[in-house]
């Protein structure tokens, strides 16, 4: 018997710089936010054929809210789909954004390891950008970095 076969996404988010980042209007990348912005954009471009064919295994599996990295998993039937769905996203709420495709892999870990790198990278320039303005919440998630917790289904 085969079992389902799936793939993952690492994806960057990229926000728009234009944007001015106010308190009243935050912008906060979540699983959640991110998720709907994928459906819709699935929605709009495909149909609800499309999207209910994508959502069988379609989900957002990570996000780094600081890095702005995630990992998305499709079914290997669909992700095509939801590929070029996801370049066409916008937007996530609010804000406009932009994504590219950092790592494409049949298996979680390969992906996950694939994040960690492009993180570690991230984390290093923001320690050399910022010196010692570091604030507690980037010295946590330095810290942290090799927890990146995931289910393996």
């Amino acid at each position: 018997m085969v079992g389902f076969k799936n793939r993952y996404m690492v994806m960057e988010v990229f926000i728009d710089p234009n944007k001015d980042i106010s308190k009243d209007d935050p912008i906060i990348l979540s699983q959640h936010n991110i998720s709907k912005a994928i459906k819709d954009s699935i929605l709009v471009n495909f149909g609800e054929c499309g999207l209910a064919s994508s959502l069988v295994s379609f989900q957002v599996k990570y996000v780094n809210h600081i890095t702005k990295v995630c990992i998305i998993r499709a079914s290997r039937d669909e992700h095509q789909k939801v590929w070029a769905a996801i370049t066409m996203v916008r937007s996530v709420g609010n804000c406009p954004v932009v994504f590219n495709l950092l790592d494409l892999s049949g298996n979680i870990r390969a992906c996950k390891s694939a994040a960690l790198n492009c993180e570690e990278m991230k984390f290093e320039h923001l320690k050399i950008v910022s010196g010692a303005l570091q604030t507690e919440d980037i010295n946590k998630h330095m810290h942290n970095l090799e927890r990146i917790k995931m289910l393996e289904h």
